[in-house]
């Protein structure tokens, strides 16, 4: 079978691509932005990828189109796909249709860490033996691909609230079905979507009515807006996680969470990684929680953890520059942060871990909800533990000039990019300026930040 995706280059869509490759299907796809990690695994997995989209990327005529939920009317193809009378579906129900049907899917929800929380699941059940399918929105270092059939029935799904096309507006999470689920976190986003945060309860609640009496759903206890998801219905067994009165107890053995503890009933175990931050750790205690449904110790999730890898663009060390104009070393990280708590959470980690070196971060607010100018006023206080901060404001339709605003109210340390060039000159100057022996550069994007990454390690080498 042909089958053409539309969007392919999404985290979720190119994943889907590479199941569909698996299961034997001829594959094709097209995309308005072509960009790494993405494209590269893709093209890896030898799936011709087209760029932009027009009705000559149907020719010749796929049997099934999927559309990426980025998709709207007026899109040239999508319109083609209609006129031309062509079948198609959602990302999230072809999913279920043709992957997830018999097989015990763990689920993996919430506001944030989602991908790693994935993967962390995937890579214990992996370490067990047990060769889970998985389909996760990122790149993991501990495996070739971010998605993968597996040879046993358990399949670990990274469940996205966002909605599953312009056609079928239900939350994506809602046609898995898992007999697992996690449920790390929940906040207001998805602002392009959902009015309010209530709205995206509901959708955990719909959600939660899929989960089987026998399944397990595994939250942190004392969380709000879970709870009150919670109180609307829950039919499954429940596990709490907690410094103290959950089912899962965890205690850090350092301050940034490179070292932690768990107890659960009668286990005890102790994760060694490579990790930081508390949302790390809780991230950790989740997978270990889900594991242990199918029958993983948590002794043995936590060795697995403890060789843990991490997921690329999450806080990944992409260069280690020596010597630049007397700096004993920069660190440039990537990251993907797409919401204040990431951001934040993001930065109290490294924070921990490198103490008074002096921390850059170079953000880009570019999620739906960013953009629009929701979370304007948690911005600033989530960059607290910068010592510069530089906010990319590089629309060039006016769309972001409430983030010049935002800067100009703000103090010193906080200031405005309008173009990658400006961005790097206001770089090399802060780490001439900063004092520091050891600083760290924090690129914060869901995009492509229009190439800043490597253009800035080529720019600090030249100093070098």
């Amino acid at each position: 079978m042909h089958i053409h995706i539309l969007g392919i280059c999404g985290t979720f869509m190119g994943s889907l691509a590479v199941l569909a490759k698996q299961l034997g299907h001829h594959v094709t796809g097209s995309d308005q932005a072509v960009y790494p990690p993405m494209s590269t695994q893709l093209e890896a997995q030898g799936i011709e990828l087209m760029n932009g989209y027009s009705p000559d990327n149907l020719n010749p005529e796929p049997d099934l189109v999927v559309i990426g939920n980025a998709m709207s009317r007026g899109n040239p193809e999508v319109e083609a796909v209609l006129n031309q009378g062509l079948p198609y579906t959602s990302g999230p129900e072809w999913l279920s249709r043709y992957v997830l049907q018999g097989r015990w899917t763990l689920a993996v929800s919430g506001t944030h860490g989602k991908t790693t929380t994935s993967t962390m699941l995937a890579w214990i059940l992996e370490y067990a033996g047990m060769s889970p399918g998985f389909l996760i929105g990122g790149v993991p270092q501990n495996f070739e691909a971010s998605a993968r059939l597996g040879d046993t029935p358990f399949f670990v799904v990274e469940a996205d609230e966002y909605d599953s096309a312009f056609f079928d507006k239900r939350s994506k999470f809602v046609h898995y079905r898992p007999r697992t689920l996690v449920m790390n976190n929940l906040e207001f986003d998805h602002a392009d979507i959902f009015p309010d945060l209530a709205a995206i309860q509901t959708q955990f609640h719909h959600l939660i009515r899929t989960v089987p009496s026998s399944g397990l759903i595994i939250a942190p206890k004392n969380t709000a807006s879970l709870q009150q998801v919670l109180d609307k219905g829950c039919w499954s067994d429940l596990q709490t996680i907690s410094t103290g009165d959950g089912d899962w107890n965890y205690r850090l053995n350092a301050p940034d969470g490179s070292e932690f503890s768990i107890n659960i009933e009668q286990e005890h175990a102790t994760v060694n990684w490579g990790m930081t931050g508390l949302h790390n750790v809780l991230n950790g205690v989740a997978a270990m929680a889900a594991a242990r449904h199918v029958g993983v110790t948590a002794k043995v999730a936590a060795e697995a953890l403890s060789q843990f890898g991490g997921v690329k663009r999450r806080l990944e060390l992409l260069a280690d520059i020596k010597n630049v104009t007397g700096v004993n070393s920069i660190k440039i990280y990537d990251d993907f942060a797409h919401h204040p708590t990431a951001i934040e959470t993001t930065l109290d980690g490294l924070r921990k871990q490198v103490g008074t070196d002096s921390i850059i971060a170079l953000i880009e607010p570019r999620s739906n909800t960013m953009k629009m100018g929701v979370h304007q006023r948690s911005l600033l206080t989530s960059a607290d533990e910068a010592d510069q901060v530089v906010w990319a404001n590089l629309a060039i339709d006016g769309s972001m000039d409430w983030l010049n605003g935002m800067v100009d109210s703000a103090v010193s340390k906080h200031q405005l990019g309008s173009s990658v060039e400006s961005i790097i000159k206001t770089v090399t100057q802060g780490i001439h300026d900063a004092g520091s022996s050891n600083q760290h550069v924090v690129i914060m994007s869901n995009g492509g930040f229009s190439g800043i990454h490597q253009q800035l390690i080529a720019a600090l080498e030249e100093k070098a």
